[in-house]
């Protein structure tokens, strides 16, 4: 990735990173939905044979019969696999055209869920009643400026007793670059709100060779003492917090597969981290 420096950032305002972003990800969909290099593994899903990824299934527990809230599902896989394992799911997103795409797709496979566009801090108003699991995985919150804001959203979807799950690359990778081999720190933790990353990247990470013309993204860093601190904040109990070893994609060159489908660091690498998940429940009394 390389990164633009420039003066000007400060002053934008923060819908305009919104708009950027949301582009950027209108133009995404159709190349990821296409999957020609199987990144998504779309065939997998339409053959009802892709689950969830390993670390996602082994610690998201029961949601059979469960009211489920996917937040930033860009086309909805992973929305559509929790509903097909018993789930009442509804899949939040910002991008008119991933919602559009989950909606094709849950009609093809014939599985019920309900898809809404929306930014993720408007979701109390996008959607009706309480939710018994807030779902959030794998690329999300790097897209959101403020993250306390993003906690208390979370809170306010959830029951009384209602589960968050979260798991998403490591804070602490994020702020790395591989450079002749070696890692090396290139950004600071706890990017401020206003003055966000921006990458300049013309191909989406799948591997897909298309050109994006809608290029530019504006990202965020949040440390995990942060994110946890919001959450806490915002009425959620913790549960557990995990570290892995291991992504569901490269984040770094170096990379290797572990032979399940994920990637670590190399022998003779720094003995990093490479995933955090969680999970927190929302203080007070479960529903009946």
């Amino acid at each position: 990735m390389h990164r633009i420096y420039e003066d000007q950032i400060r002053s934008m305002a923060r819908d305009e990173f919104f708009t950027a972003n949301r582009r950027n990800w209108d133009e995404r969909v159709a190349i990821h939905r296409r999957d020609a290099t199987g990144f998504y593994a779309v065939e997998r899903f339409l053959a009802g044979e892709k689950r969830l990824h390993a670390i996602d299934s082994a610690e998201l527990g029961e949601i059979a019969g469960k009211r489920l809230i996917h937040l930033q599902c860009h086309f909805g896989l992973d929305s559509l696999i929790l509903a097909r394992e018993g789930a009442v799911v509804t899949g939040l997103d910002f991008s008119p055209a991933a919602i559009a795409e989950a909606r094709r797709l849950a009609a093809v496979i014939g599985v019920g869920a309900e898809f809404v566009c929306a930014d993720v801090y408007d979701a109390s108003q996008a959607v009706e009643g309480e939710f018994d699991i807030v779902f959030t995985t794998w690329g999300t919150i790097c897209w959101l400026p403020d993250i306390v804001r993003w906690a208390e959203t979370i809170s306010s979807l959830l029951a009384p007793g209602g589960i968050f799950y979260f798991a998403d690359a490591h804070p602490a990778i994020l702020v790395l670059e591989e450079r002749a081999g070696r890692l090396v720190a290139e950004w600071a933790t706890d990017t401020p709100i206003d003055e966000p990353l921006v990458f300049d990247e013309t191909q989406t990470y799948t591997g897909d060779p298309t050109p994006l013309t809608a290029s530019r993204t504006y990202q965020w860093i949040h440390s995990l003492p942060r994110i946890l601190s919001a959450l806490t904040a915002a009425g959620l109990v913790l549960d557990f917090v995990h570290e892995h070893r291991w992504l569901p994609w490269p984040p770094f060159p170096m990379c290797i597969p572990n032979g399940n489908g994920e990637y670590c660091l190399p022998k003779g690498a720094p003995p990093l981290p490479l995933a955090v998940s969680l999970r927190a429940v929302k203080s007070g009394i479960a529903r009946t």
